[in-house]
Parts: structure tokens; C-alpha cells; sequence
């Protein structure tokens, strides 16, 4: 049993793992510590917020814009801070975990930006949360390397970072917890852990060689948690005595009540801003979680059938680029979770096509930019925003003034194309419980049918099953979603399950059936598992990955 430490304020209850103490020294700690002083009573204000705007929403107040904030959006002057360097060409953006094989993949990948995610991609176990600081530092340092069990070796194809491409760190989300570090007993913010270890180690280094440290900022709710972040960046900044401003961050509007916010959003972060991202598959998320028990105009059918093309989702995107390029920046779409076969060369065309006519459909609509999980897809994307962009780095001059901002436009949900099947139950039990249990042993993003699924798909499919079951919905073929067939089929799957040494398939199936099958809704299944289950004790052992 691990003996709880405290350093600087701050108690380290973990089983220590190799390179911690590289990561966790004591100025980096004293560091931590000023941000957890001078943050979380407000973190924690903000959070309670959000639950009572959950309940409002849920008890039928729909969304709107703000009237305290009609100035910031018909106000024309002002403009956020002008691109940073290493973010005016955004075209091609790679998403990732920070493991070392998927991070030399991703920076060779020929990409714009590397998203190096701590977040949906990311269990966040403490060997992972450690390995994912050391890993940023080693690509500083050009130590960057991996040798797979085949014996193949991998490793950055140069060491000059401008030759790279642009690291924009994710940290985790405002409501996620780190249990491992604790003040006081309570556990520190994760998002703050996240970006306050990344920016003390690196922000000099970065700056030093040509870049900056920029960040992406995941599943905001509102402009006052903007506000938040922002001053976050200012303290940071003040500390290392490095200029305000330095830092940039793009947004993530992945939450309905964001969608409504989304000029207040870069008005808050302005000296700090670089855009705004079109997170699609954790929208579709929270549009279900905060709907859940409205009726049957917000029970969405199945999970594939939920397009980009739908009226809801082309409103929040063309929107989002008239938010982004009226003040200065820049518009990225939507992640593309198609990973090519290397066996079924049939598979490929098929999805290809999918990818390239959603990218062109992104681009026409005046995106900078957008996302792809795999490095296979960058020759893709790349050559549709090509086409439309030129030699141009973005299209931010093209201000999309001719689009609607409309609150009807946004929840116009009705009249979906596609149904509920049992087909569409079986997926989202079998992505769920395999997302989960792999998720448990500490991968974040896996592949399953050619799809690189996350925590945001895989929150999709437990909170549809939940909103089936509670709506009563029917299938295509007449039969009601009930409680006990969810559960018989979640049995079936479980009992097809290939079982192997060590796996975690019975506290999947124990989160999964916490999650989508009581009559409560955890408002985030990971953060759940996350408390409850994660993090067996490890060894002091070489990091894998």
C-alpha cells in the first residue's frame, strides 16, 4: 500500500511511477499549488452552475442567447488577438494519445497541428497522467523514440520543432478531478494539473524555439468559464514572467448551452484566443444528456444516422464560422474517426469518400481546418482544403455574414432521417462495454470496426440507450426499448466476449449498466469510472508507450 506523501501543500497519494519525480518537483508543485489557491473556490462555483443550468434545461427552459451580452455580439470592433505563430495554417489537424508509438506517428504524420490529448483520448491513470508530461518534454529534447516487440523502431524525423507539427496540448476538462493530487483532502482540478505541469516545463522551451504554448480547452459550457480560463493564463503567465498573451486557446464548443456563447466565448479569451472547434461527437453528446427526459422531439435514432447534414448540426457549424472569422479567428471542423484497413481495401474506398465529401462539405463552409485520427487521412483532408484554400493559409476573410444566427436553427432537432434498431442497440452495447473495459486497463482511444472511438462516442452510446429506455422508444421493427432487453442483450454481448488474462470486462459491464441502465444519469460516465474504479497499483516499472 502506497504511503500518501505531502510536498508544497500538496498530498501525492499515488503509487509512485518512474520519472514522477522529474515532473513533480518541488517548483512545479509550489506552482500548482498558487493555481489550486487562487482557482478552485471559483472552479467549484462554476460547476454547481452548471448542474442547476442542467436542471432548468430539463425542467423545459430551452437555451438562448444572453441579453446581458447582446453588446459583445453586435459590437463589430473588436477582434481577438492576431494568429500566433505555428497556427496560421491549421488546415490539417491530428488527434491522438500522448503514448509514444501514436505521438511519432502523429508528428511525422505531414499534419498542421498536433492535438496532444489528455482528454477523450486519454485514461487518465497516473501512470498515463505522468507519462503524457514526459513524453511533451521528450519531443523538446528530440528523446522521443520507440521500439516496438516486433523490433521496429520509431522515431521524430527531424528535431527542429518549426519543421513539426504545432503541439496544442488538450488538458482535461474543468469538471474532472485528479484524485492523486489532493489539498486539503479534496482533489485538485485535472484541467489544472494538466495545463499547469505542460506550461511550467515547457512554455519558455516553446516560445524558445519559434512556437508558444497552446492549448485546446474541452467541453466549456458557458462564456464565464472562459472568463476563467483566461485569468488562469494570466496568473501563469505572471508567475513565469512571460507576457500575457503568449498563451493561445482554441475552444471546443462541444455543449449545447456553448453553442449559444460562442462570440462571448472568444470575447472572454480575446488576447488568448486562436478559435473555436466544431467538436461534433461530444455536441451530439450533451445535446442528448441535457434533453434526455424532454419527450420525444430530442430522442435521437441510431448513432450513425445522426449526420453532419442534419439541420441542428449545420446550424451550430455555419454559426461557428461566422463567430470565428466576424472576429479574426479561425474555424476548425470536426474529427474524421475513420481508420483506413490494411486488409479490406473495399472498406477504405468506402470511407474515404465518406471522409472527403464531409471535409469538402467543411470547407465550402468556410472551415480553416479540421480533424483527423489517423495519420493515413492527412494526404486526404489536406488535398480537399487545398482546393478551396489555395496557397491561402485560412479563410478567415471570408466573414459568412450571410448566415442566420438563429436559436430555433440550433434545436431544430425534429424529423431526423434514420431509425432506432435493434442493430443500433447492439452497437452502442458492444462500443460501450469494449470501450470501457479497454479504457480500465488505461487505453483512451481504441479502434473498433475502423472507427477510433473516445470517451465522446462512447458517451453517445450509453446516453442513447438510457433516453431509448426512458422515452419508451420503438425500434423500426415495432419493439419498445425496455430495460430488460437492454439488459439481455448486454448480457448476450458480454458472454460473446473473447476473455483474455488480466482484462477488465465485469467493472465495464458494472459501469455500463450504472450508466445507462438505472434510472439516474451520471452526467459523465469517465468521471464515474474514473473515481471508482481506475488505477490499480503499478509497479515502479519503465512506462509502457
Amino acid at each position: 500500500m502506497n504511503t500518501p506523501i505531502t510536498l508544497n501543500n500538496i498530498t501525492i497519494t499515488a503509487t509512485e511511477v518512474r520519472y514522477q519525480e522529474q515532473i513533480l518537483t518541488s517548483e512545479a508543485l509550489d506552482f500548482l499549488s498558487a493555481l489550486h489557491q487562487g482557482f478552485e473556490h471559483r472552479r467549484n462555483e462554476l460547476m454547481q452552475s452548471r448542474q442547476l443550468n442542467r436542471a432548468r434545461i430539463a425542467n423545459g427552459r430551452d437555451p438562448k442567447f444572453l441579453e446581458e451580452t447582446r453588446n459583445i455580439r453586435e459590437d463589430a470592433s473588436w477582434q481577438v488577438a492576431p494568429i500566433a505563430p505555428g497556427l496560421e495554417d491549421r488546415r490539417v489537424e491530428i488527434t491522438g494519445p500522448i503514448e509514444r508509438k501514436a505521438a511519432i506517428n502523429a508528428l511525422n504524420s505531414g499534419a498542421n497541428v498536433w492535438l496532444a490529448d489528455m482528454e477523450d483520448a486519454c485514461s487518465p491513470t497516473w501512470q498515463n497522467v505522468i507519462k503524457n508530461q514526459v513524453n511533451l518534454i521528450r519531443v523538446l529534447d528530440n528523446e522521443l523514440d520507440f521500439t516496438a516487440p516486433d523490433g521496429r523502431e520509431y522515431k521524430l524525423n527531424t528535431s527542429d520543432l518549426q519543421q513539426l507539427p504545432t503541439i496544442v496540448v488538450r488538458p482535461r476538462a474543468l469538471h474532472q478531478p485528479e484524485k492523486h493530487l489532493r489539498v486539503d483532502g479534496a482533489p485538485m482540478s485535472a484541467s489544472l494539473v494538466d495545463f499547469g505541469l505542460h506550461f511550467f516545463h515547457n512554455a519558455k522551451r516553446l516560445m524558445a524555439a519559434g512556437r508558444g504554448p497552446y492549448y485546446y480547452l474541452p467541453k466549456l459550457e458557458n462564456h464565464l468559464e472562459a472568463r476563467l480560463w483566461n485569468d488562469v493564463f494570466n496568473m501563469a503567465q505572471d508567475m513565469l514572467g512571460i507576457d500575457r498573451g503568449t498563451i493561445r486557446a482554441t475552444v471546443h464548443i462541444e455543449c449545447i448551452t456553448a453553442a449559444f456563447e460562442m462570440e462571448e466565448i472568444l470575447y472572454e479569451l480575446r488576447e488568448h484566443s486562436s478559435g473555436l472547434n466544431a467538436g461534433r461527437w461530444d455536441y451530439i453528446f450533451s445535446i442528448i444528456k441535457n434533453f434526455r427526459s424532454r419527450g420525444p422531439r430530442f430522442v435521437f435514432p441510431d448513432r450513425d444516422s445522426v449526420t453532419m447534414t442534419a439541420p441542428f448540426m449545420r446550424a451550430y457549424t455555419e454559426q461557428l464560422v461566422r463567430a470565428c472569422h466576424r472576429r479574426g479567428a479561425t474555424a476548425i471542423g470536426g474529427m474524421s474517426t475513420f481508420v483506413p484497413s490494411r486488409k479490406d481495401a473495399s472498406i477504405n474506398e468506402l470511407n474515404l469518400a465518406k471522409v472527403r465529401e464531409d471535409k469538402a462539405r467543411e470547407a465550402a463552409d468556410g472551415f480553416d481546418g479540421s480533424w483527423v485520427a489517423h495519420p493515413d487521412l492527412v494526404a486526404v483532408a489536406r488535398e480537399v482544403y487545398t482546393e478551396v484554400l489555395g496557397e491561402n493559409p485560412n479563410q478567415i476573410s471570408r466573414t459568412r455574414e450571410d448566415v442566420q444566427v438563429s436559436a430555433t436553427a440550433l434545436l431544430d432537432v425534429a424529423g431526423l432521417e434514420g431509425k432506432i434498431t435493434e442493430q443500433g442497440i447492439r452497437d452502442n452495447i458492444e462500443i460501450g462495454i469494449r470501450y470501457i473495459e479497454s479504457w480500465l486497463r488505461g487505453n483512451g482511444a481504441v479502434v473498433l470496426r475502423n472507427l477510433m472511438e473516445d470517451s465522446a462516442t462512447a458517451e453517445i452510446s450509453r446516453s442513447q440507450l438510457w433516453q431509448w429506455i426512458h422515452q419508451s422508444a420503438i425500434t423500426d421493427e415495432g419493439e419498445i426499448v425496455t430495460r430488460r432487453w437492454v439488459q439481455e442483450l448486454a448480457e448476450e454481448t458480454m458472454d460473446r466476449m473473447e476473455r483474455f488474462e488480466g482484462d477488465r470486462f465485469e467493472s465495464a459491464m458494472e459501469i455500463f449498466e450504472a450508466c445507462a441502465l438505472r434510472d439516474d444519469f451520471p452526467t459523465f460516465m469517465t468521471r464515474n469510472a474514473y473515481l471508482r474504479y481506475l488505477d490499480m497499483p503499478v509497479p515502479v516499472l519503465e512506462m509502457a508507450g
